[in-house]
């Protein structure tokens, strides 16, 4: 959980963050979790407005948050939340959904609004790298499709709980190794299950590096993604939503295959979201 106080015009003026999450919440804890963090900031006889965005609108969350389908603008009404604290008022962001071929989003919805906010008129694709990469087309202001791929988790799982983790390091980086993983996916997708087994053979029989078994993995998978979502990124801009390592990682492999991208960071756009979100439905 994290959270931030901000001014009605979008002004910082302090966070906060806990590990308390959706995963360790049943829904009758989150109201006294969000207020064990935030309650120094609330004043007596007063509803602060709280405007929230994630899991915490899921089916196991505080309460669920119906998704909206695409095509659709990427923020929505927000859900009013029964609190017994009257120091705040709870509004939950929808989510999106996307029938055919089924897919849904929470969270990253509100940095595409942040995205829009930040930069009006953005027409384009936007990539949201992580546990769940997402890919979405962005036309006049709407989501009007978008994919994810599992890459993140795929990469934990391979790197933390296969026969791999003999052999990738948690630490190091080989940027020969990663361009050269991203190209063989590219082009020939069919045969990385094989590349992923010769990432421990070449570590047996030839002392592999575990920071260039790491690139590699890394490239394999992302490389994967890549080929799957060209139609979505093949001659269009690009905007990463991530200034992290990953996302740097994205912007030098779309680089690698001739592809526009600019980096944002996540965090400013989520704020930048947020604040859209309470502008359209509290703030007016």
């Amino acid at each position: 959980m994290r959270a931030w106080a901000m001014t009605d015009d979008g002004i910082t003026l302090a966070s906060t963050s806990s590990d308390k999450g959706m995963g360790s919440l049943a829904p009758h804890q989150f109201e006294a979790a969000l207020l064990a963090d935030v309650g120094h900031w609330l004043s007596p006889g007063r509803a602060t407005p709280v405007v929230a965005c994630g899991m915490v609108g899921a089916r196991q969350g505080w309460v669920e948050a119906a998704y909206r389908a695409v095509p659709c603008a990427p923020a929505g009404e927000l859900m009013s939340v029964p609190v017994t604290d009257s120091r705040i008022a709870v509004y939950l962001c929808p989510g999106l959904k996307q029938l055919s071929p089924a897919d849904v989003m929470r969270g990253e919805e509100t940095q595409v609004a942040g995205l829009l906010a930040a930069h009006p008129g953005f027409e384009g694709v936007v990539c949201l790298p992580g546990t769940h990469s997402k890919w979405a087309r962005v036309r006049n202001g709407q989501v009007t499709a978008f994919q994810t791929f599992m890459t993140g988790e795929l990469y934990a799982l391979l790197a933390g709980q296969s026969v791999l983790r003999h052999s990738v390091g948690s630490q190091g980086w080989d940027d020969t190794a990663f361009a050269d993983a991203i190209d063989l996916a590219l082009a020939s997708p069919a045969g990385i299950s094989a590349r992923l087994f010769s990432l421990r053979a070449e570590a047996l029989l030839a002392e592999l590096a575990p920071e260039t078994a790491r690139a590699r993995l890394s490239g394999y998978v992302i490389g994967l993604e890549l080929a799957a979502a060209r139609a979505y990124w093949e001659g269009q801009p690009v905007a990463i939503i991530g200034a992290t390592t990953l996302g740097r990682h994205y912007a030098t492999a779309l680089e690698q295959l001739g592809a526009q991208s600019e980096i944002h960071d996540g965090e400013a756009l989520t704020l930048k979201g947020l604040h859209a979100a309470y502008q359209q439905t509290i703030g007016v």
